[in-house]
């Protein structure tokens, strides 16, 4: 009897363990300006995950923006473009970090106000949403994980959205959308955030008459030159 239960007690044990859920967060923040700045930092992953992904050569600096811009055209949004840096990788903490810029007019546009010289600003979200396969057995599916609308989303200080979410207390993700701290009437409906920013001294620049006397005077001085020099 007694070596029934510790026989049934070892294979719940073993049970247990092989089924035991990988532990890792993933942390994301997105900083939006002209073009959103991206860090997406795979914290505390499993050693032998970790390492898998390393040598996996599927997965590297243009893995993640490759998707998106994939993702993208096939939802007939192809004005999209990136920029990268390399991975980086901290042994110590089994961390990797991916680090991108996306633009584009499917991605962030912005109109200006002639009157008050300020830019309203609109960002589209969508681009978060999609699968990433680290290794050959362990993928993230983003589309699911991050399917709450932004608008749904915890705002922060006016000028920050941000999500947390778990799936089975083994995989944490935290995803940020940090605006421009000048930015005013932020609001998300759906997954586009629209903002506006103070005038940019170009903007006001170019819009002024100050500009048009500038010109006419640089003109009327080439034209004294020129008859002098004759």
């Amino acid at each position: 009897m007694k070596k029934s239960v510790l026989t049934y007690a070892f294979l719940t044990l073993l049970l247990m363990v092989s089924v035991a859920p990988v532990y890792a967060s993933v942390s994301v923040k997105s900083t939006i300006g002209d073009v959103i700045y991206v860090n997406y930092d795979f914290e505390n992953l499993d050693s032998t995950i970790y390492y898998e992904t390393m040598a996996n050569d599927q997965f590297n600096s243009t893995t993640i923006p490759k998707i998106i811009v994939k993702n993208m055209e096939k939802q007939n949004l192809p004005r999209v473009n990136y920029g990268f840096q390399p991975n980086t990788y901290n042994n110590t903490t089994n961390t990797i970090r991916v680090s991108f810029y996306l633009g584009g007019a499917d991605i962030i546009t912005f109109t200006l106000n002639r009157t008050t010289m300020r830019r309203t600003y609109q960002v589209n979200t969508e681009w978060r949403k999609f699968q990433l396969n680290l290794t050959g057995s362990f993928s993230i599916d983003f589309a699911q994980l991050l399917a709450k609308p932004v608008a749904e989303w915890q705002k922060i200080n006016q000028t920050s959205y941000i999500y947390q979410t778990q799936e089975n207390d083994s995989l944490v993700i935290s995803f940020q959308f940090a605006l421009p701290e000048t930015a005013i009437q932020a609001l998300a409906q759906g997954d586009t955030i629209t903002y506006e920013v103070p005038p940019y001294f170009e903007d006001v620049f170019l819009n002024s008459p100050f500009l048009i006397l500038t010109v006419l005077l640089i003109i009327v001085v080439i034209i004294l030159v020129y008859r002098k020099v004759k």
